[in-house]
């Protein structure tokens, strides 16, 4: 399995979303609530039009077997407002063309995914690079390790440091910097 990066550059997200935007509506969406809720791909492919008539998400985590309540951010409330006018609430938000009314799969997230990142020239991206991306962001702007850490369901503040990739920018800065 590959380690995969959270997008550290917001024009390089702003690049990633003016590329979906451009090609899929569907892929567009699945972008922008990935790195706008935190959720995992397994949580965000089974979502239907109706999960999203609140102001959060309601979910039972399919790793985790734990029931979880995400607010929505206000960007993605609105680009979800105007994708699923016109869906009915039974429908998957990330159907797939096979089928009458599935989503699609894990691999094919991935697949999606991937496009994107050649387009960019971009590495190091998989399924959990959406998730990495909304906690590295989250970070960022909020210093909050806390809040990141009991949203991502993390057992302590250092292991979701490393994950959302603070521990590497702190690493490859220092190398940047070292001098003999």
């Amino acid at each position: 399995m590959n380690f995969v990066q959270p997008i550290r550059d917001p024009e390089l997200i702003r690049t990633i979303k003016h590329y979906f935007k451009s090609k899929s509506e569907r892929n567009y969406m699945l972008f922008v609530t990935g790195i706008n809720s935190g959720l995992r791909i397994s949580d965000i492919l089974p979502l239907r039009v109706s999960d999203t008539k609140q102001s959060y998400f309601n979910i039972k985590e399919l790793k985790t077997n734990k029931q979880k309540r995400i607010e929505m951010t206000p960007a993605l409330k609105r680009e979800l407002r105007i994708y699923i006018d016109g869906k009915e609430d039974y429908e998957f938000l990330f159907k797939s063309r096979e089928g009458v009314n599935k989503p699609i799969g894990r691999s094919m997230a991935y697949k999606i995914l991937r496009e994107a990142a050649e387009y960019v020239d971009l590495e190091e991206i998989g399924t959990h690079t959406l998730r990495k991306t909304f906690g590295y962001h989250f970070y960022k702007q909020s210093k909050d390790v806390a809040m990141l850490q009991k949203i991502f369901n993390h057992s302590s503040p250092d292991i979701t440091l490393r994950y959302i990739g603070i521990d590497q920018d702190g690493m490859d800065k220092a190398m940047k910097n070292f001098k003999i």
